[in-house]
C-alpha cells in the first residue's frame, strides 16, 4: 500500500491548492482526478483578483498570462435599472480547460504526485485514512465537487432545494462588444440570472442558472432563459453548453471530522449572493493543505475556515436572504449606481471576503424607502 501524508481527492482548484499548501508544510502530497489534463469543467471562468492573491501565497504565478483583464461590470436588476462601473481591481475571465490545468502544473511542480484515479471507498483507521485499499494518509482532502465521495464518507448528503442551483455554459461569438462583465438578472424564477463574461478573444463564457425549488428544469428552459436575457448575443452560435449544480453556502456541511476534509464546492462554498466559487476554492483549499499537514487535522482547519471566512459566509448568507427579495436588489442597483463606495462593496462581498457595511446597508436601506 503506497503512504502518503495527505492526499487530495479531485485536483481542481481547490484540490490543487491543497496540494499546494500541504506541499509547503513539507508533506508528501497524492492528487488524485478521475480525468486527465488539460480537462473542461463547466464554470463561469470568471477569476477574481482574490483568487490570484491567495494563488500566488502559494507560490503559483501567471495563470492569467494570455488573457485581457476585463476592468468593469455591469449589472442589470431585475426591475430593468443598471449599474455599470470599473472594478477596484479587474478581473479576468479564464476557461477552465487552461486555469485548473496552470494550478495542477504549479502542485506537480512543487512535489506533489498526480494520479488519475476514481476513487470510491473511503476508510477510516485510528491513525489514517485509506483510500480504495491502495494508499494510506494521514489526512485525506475532499475536493471532489458537488457530489463528493468524500462528504458521503462523512455521512452528509448533497445540498438540497433552495441552497442548489442549476446553471447552463457555453461560448459564443462577441466581438464588438464592450470589455465588461455583464450580469442581467431575471425577474421570472428568482433568483436567477444570465451572464456575459469576454474572454478577450472575440468570444465570452455566457450562462444562465437558477436557484433550485423541487420542480424539474429542463435544459430547453435554461436556454430559453439565456437567449431571453442576453437578445444582443447571437447564444444560437454557442458551442461547450453544458450544465452543472452549484451547492450554495447557505447549507454547508460540517468542513471537518478527524482525520477527513472538504473543501471548495465538495464543502457547498459557492456564494449564494453571486454564484462565485473559485476564489472560496483556492482559499480554502490552502487552508485544508495547511491543517492537513500537521496534528489534529479536522480541528485546526474547522478553525482556520471559520477565522478567515466565517464573518464573510455570515454576511454572505443575509445578502442572499435579503436578495431574495426584488426590490432589495433593485434598491442595491440604484445604490451602487449612485456611489462608487457601494459597488465596490457589493463586489468585495460577491467576489471576495466582504462584508455587508453599514454605509451599504445605509444606502440601499436609502433607496429602499425613497422607491
Amino acid at each position: 500500500m503506497d503512504d502518503f501524508d495527505v492526499v487530495v481527492v479531485g485536483a481542481g482548484p481547490a484540490g490543487a491548492a491543497a496540494a499546494l499548501a500541504a506541499r509547503r508544510a513539507g508533506a508528501s502530497v497524492l492528487l488524485l482526478d478521475k480525468a486527465g489534463f488539460p480537462r473542461d469543467k463547466p464554470c463561469g471562468d470568471g477569476v477574481a483578483p482574490h483568487a490570484l492573491d491567495v494563488l500566488a501565497g502559494l507560490g503559483v504565478t501567471g495563470v492569467e498570462d494570455g488573457f485581457a483583464p476585463v476592468p468593469s461590470l455591469r449589472l442589470v436588476g431585475p426591475a430593468g435599472g443598471a449599474v455599470a462601473r470599473r472594478h477596484a481591481r479587474p478581473a479576468y475571465t479564464i476557461p477552465r480547460l487552461i486555469l485548473d490545468e496552470r494550478i495542477v502544473a504549479g502542485a506537480v511542480a512543487a512535489g506533489a504526485v498526480l494520479r488519475r484515479h476514481t476513487v470510491r471507498r473511503i476508510e477510516e483507521r485510528p491513525d489514517r485514512v485509506v483510500v480504495d485499499g491502495m494508499v494510506s494518509a494521514r489526512a485525506v482532502i475532499g475536493a471532489d465537487g458537488a457530489y463528493s465521495t468524500v462528504r458521503k464518507a462523512l455521512g452528509q448528503p448533497p445540498n438540497g432545494p433552495g441552497h442548489l442551483a442549476l446553471a447552463i455554459r457555453g461560448y459564443a461569438p462577441f466581438a464588438g462588444q464592450p470589455a465588461e462583465q455583464r450580469i442581467v438578472t431575471a425577474s421570472r424564477e428568482w433568483p436567477a440570472y444570465a451572464w456575459a463574461f469576454p474572454i478577450g478573444d472575440g468570444t465570452a463564457n455566457i450562462g444562465y442558472g437558477e436557484v433550485l425549488h423541487g420542480r424539474p428544469v429542463s435544459r430547453a428552459h435554461l436556454l430559453d432563459r439565456l437567449a431571453e436575457l442576453l437578445p444582443d448575443v447571437d447564444t444560437a452560435a454557442a458551442t461547450g453548453l453544458r450544465a452543472h449544480h452549484l451547492p450554495l453556502s447557505t447549507r454547508r456541511p460540517a468542513p471537518a471530522r478527524g482525520r477527513l476534509l472538504l473543501a471548495g464546492d465538495a464543502l457547498s462554498l459557492i456564494n449564494p449572493f453571486t454564484g462565485e466559487g473559485i476564489f472560496y476554492a483556492v482559499l480554502s483549499g490552502a487552508l485544508a493543505g495547511a491543517a492537513a499537514s500537521g496534528d489534529a487535522p479536522g480541528r485546526r482547519y474547522a478553525a482556520a475556515l471559520r477565522g478567515r471566512l466565517g464573518r464573510h459566509l455570515r454576511h454572505s448568507r443575509a445578502a442572499a436572504l435579503l436578495g431574495g427579495r426584488q426590490w432589495i436588489v433593485n434598491a442595491a442597483v440604484r445604490a451602487a449606481d449612485r456611489r462608487q463606495a457601494v459597488f465596490d462593496d457589493l463586489i468585495e462581498l460577491g467576489l471576495g471576503d466582504g462584508t455587508l457595511t453599514p454605509r451599504t446597508v445605509g444606502a440601499i436601506a436609502r433607496h429602499v424607502v425613497t422607491r
